[in-house]
């Protein structure tokens, strides 16, 4: 692989970013190197037919152990976790899934000497009270949601076996993702690729936040090359660990519904926000993600007028709605 690690198992394989990952994954290092879990029994055929793909339970570190033997892990990407809006539903599930979940890859990487550990965290992590507008890498964290609440503990004891068992253990915070491959998983900016389907679908959408809310974003491309940049920097490099700010891009379901109607004039947006709004609320308006560009080299590809354009691109041919971008 040209890295200090050769076997990649990837838990959550089949959510939002982890079904992307896992390919972008298999073409770069080999799809024999790259290990899909999830705890559904029925992948998707391309995740299935293009590398070895096994059922993991993450709250059972035995289901996990097993996988990192017989297999020879020595680097974990861990995406399994239940996400906001899900969470705020079932606050106990996403306790026991989110921190058990982690703790058991952590201590797996100790216990077998895992050379990489990467563990994705969230903007979830910020609360009222925050600076809203480039919210610095290092800043106070007061989550007003489960997820949240998970993602914080998750970012100090990932820091927490840096420090004190040295497991080189990285993660990045972040926005919301955008993607016209997956559909989301329960998230609060979900609206931002629903938005997209209805658009082409219906010339529709009714949105569950308000049209004014500005939130940090990132399509998919970027998020799978931060996600590899960092998997792939020099560790005697980084400042940070756990927790680096990432971000591409900030607007509101106003300016994305604008944008959308350069090329879908008729799309009409109406607001009717839920619960999901108060999670919004707590969040941050654009991220600082300054610490990552000095530590690792981040810097993202698209913006919100080249994310549009390559979303009506990309949905309209795997809809077969014919759009003229």
């Amino acid at each position: 692989m040209g890295k200090d690690f050769s076997k990649i198992l990837i838990t959550g394989a089949l959510g939002q970013i982890g079904s992307e990952l896992t390919l972008a994954l298999r073409r770069r290092y080999g799809n024999e190197n790259v290990i899909a879990s999830d705890i559904r029994v029925n992948p998707p055929a391309e995740i299935a037919e293009s590398g070895p793909y096994l059922v993991i339970d993450v709250t059972k570190p035995e289901s996990i152990r097993q996988v990192i033997i017989k297999n020879d892990i020595d680097a974990i990407i861990h995406l399994a976790a239940i996400l906001s809006a899900v969470g705020e539903k079932d606050p106990h599930l996403c306790w026991n899934v989110n921190m058990n979940g982690t703790m058991n890859v952590l201590d797996l990487g100790v216990k077998y000497n895992l050379k990489r550990v990467l563990i994705p965290s969230s903007m979830a992590v910020w609360g009222k009270g925050i600076q809203k507008e480039m919210v610095p890498q290092d800043s106070v964290l007061k989550p007003t949601s489960m997820y949240g609440i998970t993602k914080v503990a998750g970012e100090r004891l990932c820091d927490y076996y840096v420090y004190k068992y040295n497991l080189d253990c990285r993660g990045l915070r972040f926005p919301g993702i955008i993607s016209y491959e997956t559909l989301p998983g329960g998230g609060t900016t979900d609206y931002a690729v629903e938005i997209f389907y209805e658009a082409l679908r219906n010339n529709y959408y009714r949105c569950f936040l308000s049209e004014d809310t500005v939130l940090p974003m990132m399509y998919m491309p970027d998020c799978i090359k931060s996600i590899i940049n960092l998997m792939e920097a020099d560790f005697e490099k980084l400042e940070h660990h756990s927790d680096f700010n990432v971000s591409a891009m900030s607007f509101s379901p106003k300016e994305l519904a604008n944008e959308i109607k350069k090329y879908i004039p008729d799309f009409v947006i109406e607001y009717s926000p839920d619960y999901r709004q108060a999670i919004a609320d707590s969040w941050p308006r654009s991220i600082d993600d300054s610490c990552a560009r000095k530590e690792w080299g981040w810097q993202p590809d698209y913006d919100l007028q080249s994310m549009t354009y390559d979303m009506i691109k990309q949905l309209s041919k795997k809809l077969n709605i014919p759009i003229l971008v």
